[in-house]
C-alpha cells in the first residue's frame, strides 16, 4: 500500500467523501510544510498504521463484549419467563389445593379461612407454651418442696431455677409489650410464696441457734457447735438471699431503682430483738420517749452500733468475704461490709419511728426545726464516722434527712419553720434601742468598730449556715442561702439605709423646714451624736462586707459556688427552670451577675456586697462633709484675726507662742471628733478621714487667712505655732507626721513665709532655723531668685525642699511677709 492510499484508509474512518479528502488535505498541510518534512515521512506512515491497528483492535473488542452481553441478557430474560411460568403453577396449585382443603369456592376466601386457621393454631402454640411454663414452675416448686424436707441446702437449686424464670420473664415483659401480665403475676407470686416458706423455715432455725448463743445479751458466746450452726445459719440465708441480691444489683448499676436496699436475712434476724428493745424505749409512755429529745433514740441507734459492731466484724466479716468473693455483689459495701449491713438493718426501724414522730410535731415549729438538725447531726455521724455510702459508691449515702425534705416533701414546710425563726430573731436583734449601739469590747483593736446589732446579726446568719451545711441536696442548700441569709442581709441593708436617710434628712434645712423637726431632735444629729450616728452605720456595713468576703472564701461557701456555676453554665443554653422555681437570672440578681459566665472570678455574696459596700463609702463621704463642715464654722473666728502684721515687743513675742485664743475652739472640736473616730474606726479609715480633713483646714486657712493677712515676724512665728497645734492633734490621733503631711501645701508655705530677714552661719540661729531652710537662706535672697523668673523660681523651691507649692503661690506667699512689702 502507498503512503497516500495508508494516510487516506487511516483518515477515512470519521468520515468519508469529500469529508474525508478535506481531512487527509488538512493532515497532510499539518505534517508537510517545508521539503524537510519529507525525509520524516516514514516516521509519520508508521505512526498512522499503529493508530490504525490500535483502533482495529479497539473495534474488535467492543464487538466481542456486544456479543458476549446480548446472550446474557437473552439468557437473563428466559430464566425470568420460566421463573414466572413456574410461579404462575404454583400459585395455581396453591389456591387450588386451599379451596379443596377449606371447601371454598374461589381462593380469596380460602386464604381467608386459612388464616383464620392458623391464628387458632399460634393461639393454640401459646397456650402450650403457657401450659409448659406452669407445668415448669409447678415441678420446680414441687421438687424444692420435696428436697426442702429432706435436705434444706439441696432445695436451694430447684429454687434457684425457679427464681431466674421469675427473673428472666419480668425482664422479657417490656419487649412483649406485656402480653402476658397473668402468667408473670402467677409465676412471681408461685415465687415469692415459695420463698417466704423456706425463708421463715430458715430464719426460725436460725433464731433457735440466737437463743443458744442468748442473742442479743451481753453474755452471747460462739463456741463449739453453737458457732458451727450459727455459721452454717448464716450461709443457708445468704444463699436464699442470693438471687435478691443479684436482682437488685443489675437494678442498681442501671440506676432503674427506687426501693431501698434490701437487708442480709442473716441480719435481719438478729435485728429483730434489737428492734423489740428499740420499740420498748421510744414508741411507748417510757420517759424516754420524749417529744422534746428526738436525739435520745438516734443516739439509741448510733449505741447499737457502738455495742454489736465489733461481734459482727470478728464473726460475720468473714462469712460475708468468703460467701460474695468473685461476685458483683462482693463490689458492694452493704453486703461485702458487716459494719453496713449493719447499718442498712438498723434504718428501718429508725425509718418507721420517724414517720410517727414527725406527724406528731408537725404542727410544732420548735421541735421540727430541732429534730431536722439533729437527724442531720446523725446523717454525718453514720456517713463520716461509720463511713457508711448507702451503697451509693461515689455519691455516697444521702442521708435520712434526704429521705425527708425531699421523698417526702418537708422541705417546704422545714425552710419556712427556719425562716420564721431567723425573721422573728432578726427583730429581737435589731429593734432595741440598745443593739444600736456601738459595740466597742467585741472586736479585735484597731478595726472599725460595728453596732452590737450588726455582730449578732451576723452570728445569726452563722447559725442558719451551721443549719443548713449538712444537707446534701444542691438545691435546698441554694434556697436556704437565698431565703433566708441575703434575705436577711437585705433587711438590714435597709435597716442601715434608712437610718442613713433619716440623718440626711434631719440635718436637711429643707427637710427642717417642711417636715418640722425639732430642736431637740437636730442636736442629736449634729456634733458627735451625729457622727456617733454616722458611725453606726459606717461600722456595721463594713463590717459586714467584711464578713462576707470571709464566707466567700469559706470551703462551704466555695464549693457551693462551683456547684453553681457549673449548674448555671451546662442549663445556660436550656431551660429556664434551674433551682425550684428559680431561674439561672433569678439566682445571679440574688448572688453574683458573674453567674454563668466563663469568668474565674464572681462569688455568693457579690451583689450583697457590692451593696454594703456603696451603703460604707456613701457614709464616708457623708461623715466627711460632715466635719468638713464642722471645722470650717469652727475656724471662722480665727480667720477673722487681723493682727498678724503688727510688730510685738520682746515681752510680746514670748506671749504671742502661746496658742491663739481663737483656735480653742477649733481645736477642742477637732481633739472630740478625732478621739471618737479613733476608737471607732480602723487605722486606715481613721488616717483616710483626717488627711481629707486636714486638708479642708488647710485650704480654709489659706484662702480666708494666709491669702487675706499679712504677716510679721511675730505674726509668722504665732502662725506657725497655731498651725503646729493644729499638727498635734492630728498627730496625737491619727499617727505621727500626719498632721504635717495632710497640710503639706500650708507646711511649705510656712517654711517660706517664716525665713528669717538674714543669712545665718553654719551652727548660728539654729532655734530660729525651720525645717524646710536646709541652707540657711535669708527671705531676701529667696525673694529675689523667686520673682526673677520661673526658672529661678523652680530652683530655689527645689533647692529648698519646698515642692508642694508653684512658682505663683511661692510670690504670694512672700508678698504676705510685711518686711518685703515695706
Amino acid at each position: 500500500m502507498s503512503s497516500s492510499e495508508v494516510l487516506t484508509t487511516s483518515l477515512s474512518w470519521d468520515g468519508a467523501g469529500s469529508n474525508g479528502d478535506s481531512r487527509l488535505e488538512d493532515y497532510l498541510n499539518d505534517k508537510l510544510q517545508t521539503y524537510a518534512d519529507l525525509e520524516s515521512i516514514d516516521v509519520l506512515l508508521r505512526n498512522v498504521v499503529d493508530q490504525q491497528d490500535l483502533l482495529r483492535q479497539q473495534l474488535d473488542e467492543a464487538e466481542l463484549n456486544l456479543r458476549e452481553r446480548s446472550l446474557a441478557s437473552q439468557s437473563h430474560s428466559s430464566d425470568v419467563e420460566e421463573q414466572a411460568e413456574e410461579f404462575t403453577s404454583r400459585q395455581s396449585n396453591i389456591d387450588r389445593r386451599l379451596m379443596i382443603i377449606t371447601r371454598s369456592e374461589t381462593s380469596d376466601e380460602a386464604v381467608k379461612k386459612f388464616d383464620a386457621s392458623m391464628s387458632k393454631l399460634q393461639r393454640l402454640d401459646i397456650a402450650k407454651g403457657y401450659v409448659e411454663l406452669l407445668s415448669m414452675v409447678q415441678h420446680l416448686s414441687a421438687e424444692t418442696r420435696s428436697s426442702f424436707n429432706k435436705s434444706p441446702q439441696d432445695a436451694l437449686k430447684p429454687y434457684n431455677k425457679l427464681q431466674e424464670l421469675t427473673s428472666a420473664l419480668k425482664e422479657a415483659q417490656p419487649a412483649a409489650e406485656n402480653a402476658a401480665p397473668h402468667l408473670v403475676d402467677h409465676v412471681e407470686h408461685s415465687t415469692r410464696s415459695l420463698w417466704k416458706q423456706m425463708k421463715d423455715a430458715f430464719a426460725s432455725k436460725f433464731e433457735i441457734t440466737l437463743k443458744k448463743m442468748q442473742w442479743p445479751n451481753k453474755n452471747t458466746s460462739l463456741e463449739g457447735p453453737v458457732e458451727q450452726e450459727w455459721s452454717e445459719g448464716v450461709q443457708r440465708l445468704l444463699d436464699l438471699q442470693e438471687p435478691e441480691l443479684n436482682s437488685y444489683e443489675k437494678r442498681a448499676v442501671t440506676k432503674k431503682y427506687q426501693e431501698d436496699p434490701p437487708i442480709l436475712l442473716p441480719l435481719e434476724a438478729m435485728v429483730k430483738p434489737l428492734e423489740l428493745r428499740f420499740k420498748y424505749h421510744f414508741e411507748g409512755d417510757k420517759p424516754t420517749n420524749r417529744k422534746d429529745k428526738p436525739e435520745y433514740f438516734l443516739s439509741h441507734v448510733v449505741g447499737i452500733l457502738n455495742s454489736y459492731d465489733e461481734f459482727f466484724a470478728v464473726y460475720l466479716q468473714p462469712i460475708l468475704s468468703e460467701h460474695f468473693r468473685g461476685s458483683n455483689l462482693a463490689l458492694n459495701t452493704l453486703f461485702i461490709d458487716s459494719t453496713s449491713a449493719l447499718i442498712t438493718a438498723v434504718l428501718p426501724m429508725l425509718r418507721h419511728k420517724i414517720r410517727n414522730y414527725l406527724s406528731s410535731i408537725a404542727k410544732q415549729p420548735q421541735l421540727f426545726s430541732h429534730f431536722i438538725h439533729e437527724l442531720m447531726t446523725f446523717d454525718t455521724s453514720i456517713r463520716d464516722e461509720w463511713g457508711y455510702d448507702g451503697g451509693g459508691g461515689a455519691e455516697g449515702w444521702k442521708g435520712l434527712t434526704w429521705e425527708i425534705l425531699v421523698k417526702q416533701d418537708w422541705f417546704g414546710k422545714w425552710l419556712q419553720v427556719e425562716k420564721d425563726f431567723a425573721i422573728s430573731r432578726y427583730h429581737s436583734i435589731v429593734d432595741p434601742i440598745e443593739s444600736r449601739e456601738i459595740d466597742y469590747d467585741s472586736v479585735d483593736p484597731g478595726v472599725t468598730k460595728p453596732t452590737k446589732a450588726a455582730i449578732r446579726v451576723n452570728d445569726l446568719l452563722e447559725t442558719v449556715t451551721d443549719r443548713y451545711r449538712n444537707l446534701s441536696s444542691f438545691s435546698q442548700k441554694l434556697r436556704f442561702l437565698i431565703d433566708i441569709q441575703i434575705t436577711i442581709f437585705d433587711r438590714f441593708h435597709e435597716a442601715l439605709h434608712s437610718s442613713l436617710e433619716a440623718y440626711l434628712a434631719m440635718t436637711s434645712s429643707i427637710a427642717r423646714t417642711v417636715q418640722g423637726i425639732s430642736k431637740e431632735e437636730q442636736a442629736k444629729v449634729q456634733g458627735l451624736g451625729g457622727l456617733d450616728r454616722l458611725c453606726r452605720v459606717y461600722g456595721s456595713a463594713e463590717y459586714l462586707e467584711r464578713k462576707m468576703q470571709d464566707w466567700s472564701d469559706d470551703i462551704f461557701f466555695l464549693e457551693l459556688w462551683d456547684e453553681l456555676q457549673y449548674r448555671a453554665r451546662s442549663k445556660r443554653q436550656q431551660s429556664n427552670s434551674f433551682a425550684g422555681d428559680m431561674s439561672v437570672s433569678d439566682i445571679a440578681e440574688r448572688t453574683s451577675m458573674t453567674v454563668g459566665s466563663e469568668k474565674d472570678s464572681g462569688g455568693l455574696f457579690d451583689e450583697t456586697a457590692s451593696a454594703y459596700r456603696r451603703l460604707r463609702i456613701r457614709t464616708e463621704e457623708i461623715i466627711q462633709e460632715m466635719l468638713n463642715y464642722d471645722i470650717r464654722e469652727s475656724l471662722r473666728l480665727y480667720s477673722r484675726i487681723g493682727s498678724w502684721a503688727s510688730v510685738n515687743t520682746d515681752a510680746q513675742i514670748s506671749a504671742a507662742f502661746s496658742i491663739s485664743t481663737e483656735l480653742d475652739g477649733p481645736i477642742q472640736t477637732l481633739t472630740s471628733y478625732l478621739s471618737f473616730l479613733k476608737k471607732a474606726l480602723a487605722e486606715t479609715a481613721l488616717r483616710r478621714i483626717s488627711r481629707q480633713l486636714a486638708l479642708t483646714i488647710q485650704t480654709y486657712i489659706w484662702d480666708h487667712l494666709l491669702l487675706r493677712n499679712n504677716f510679721s515676724t511675730t505674726g509668722v512665728a504665732q502662725f506657725r505655732r497655731d498651725i503646729e497645734a493644729l499638727w498635734t492633734v492630728f498627730d496625737r490621733f491619727a499617727g505621727p507626721g500626719q498632721g504635717q503631711l495632710g497640710m503639706r501645701k500650708l507646711s511649705n508655705a510656712l517654711d517660706l513665709i517664716s525665713m528669717p530677714i538674714k543669712a545665718s552661719a553654719e551652727g548660728e540661729n539654729a532655734d530660729s532655723e525651720g525645717p524646710g531652710n536646709p541652707k540657711k537662706l535669708s527671705i531676701w535672697e529667696v525673694e529675689k531668685r523667686v520673682f526673677k523668673s520661673n526658672d529661678s523660681a523652680r530652683d530655689a523651691l527645689e533647692e529648698l525642699g519646698l515642692d508642694n507649692i508653684t512658682e505663683s503661690e511661692a510670690r504670694t506667699v512672700l508678698e504676705k511677709r510685711v518686711e518685703l512689702a515695706s
